[in-house]
């Protein structure tokens, strides 16, 4: 039997973090400190208690981000420098790798069921990408989900629903390559996954889930997560 185990991630670490100014002037906002370590050192803790194998995008202050890395004993680091968010799919390895990978950002501070998740990915019938939401958090933005059954017609800034994006999802790079234009934008690549009704959303929420996207939230986030 082929195992329906996902065991690659994929963390988006490359941004510059301007919000979090003045923490980020003179470190990536992986490296900002969480806890006895830093934020993307906890994410990839936590990562590796179910998944072997956790890659990592560079851009800002790249160097300072993958020595640290390079410590945690990821599996790969992707330089995507003055790139888009998702430019790493059509134009890295990534687009070869015909298999489902977890996608997340480095702010996120998250506990979830990956077994759940992947046996939702399944029962869905993997489609190429399939978004992770949650109960929105008073004091975090997101993007509201608009969805008939798990299909995903609308995601909004301004018009509430009762679930937004949590920045983590399972997508399938070969596959979106095979069926969609290439895009550094990931709003504009869930846009085309819209269109051709492959863009889904979850039933399984995180059991806990924040976001430090700027100063005002990490003032909060021992607060809200510890």
């Amino acid at each position: 039997m082929i195992s329906k185990k996902i065991d690659h991630a994929f963390i988006m670490a490359a941004g510059r973090g301007a919000r979090l100014m003045p923490l980020t002037k003179k470190i990536p906002k992986g490296l900002v400190k969480y806890k006895q370590s830093s934020l993307i050192a906890n994410g990839i803790k936590r990562l590796k208690k179910y998944i072997n194998f956790v890659h990592i995008s560079v851009g800002y202050k790249g160097p300072i981000l993958a020595k640290h890395l390079i410590e945690q004993k990821v599996s790969s680091i992707i330089n995507t420098h003055k790139k888009g968010n998702s430019w790493w799919i059509f134009n890295s390895i990534f687009k070869y790798f015909d298999k489902p990978i977890y996608v997340l950002t480095c702010d996120n501070v998250t506990n979830i069921d990956f077994k759940k998740i992947e046996n939702d990915y399944y029962k869905k019938k993997q489609p190429l990408c399939m978004i992770i939401p949650t109960t929105p958090v008073t004091g975090l933005s997101g993007d509201y989900i608009f969805r008939k059954k798990n299909v995903v017609k609308k995601l909004s800034r301004n018009t509430k629903s009762d679930i937004y994006c949590t920045g983590i999802q399972v997508l399938n790079p070969k596959k979106i390559n095979d069926n969609i234009k290439a895009t550094e934008d990931f709003n504009i690549l869930w846009k085309r996954l819209i269109k051709i009704n492959q863009l889904y959303v979850s039933d399984i929420k995180p059991k806990k889930w924040y976001t430090v996207d700027n100063i005002e939230n990490y003032k909060n986030l021992k607060k809200n997560y510890y």
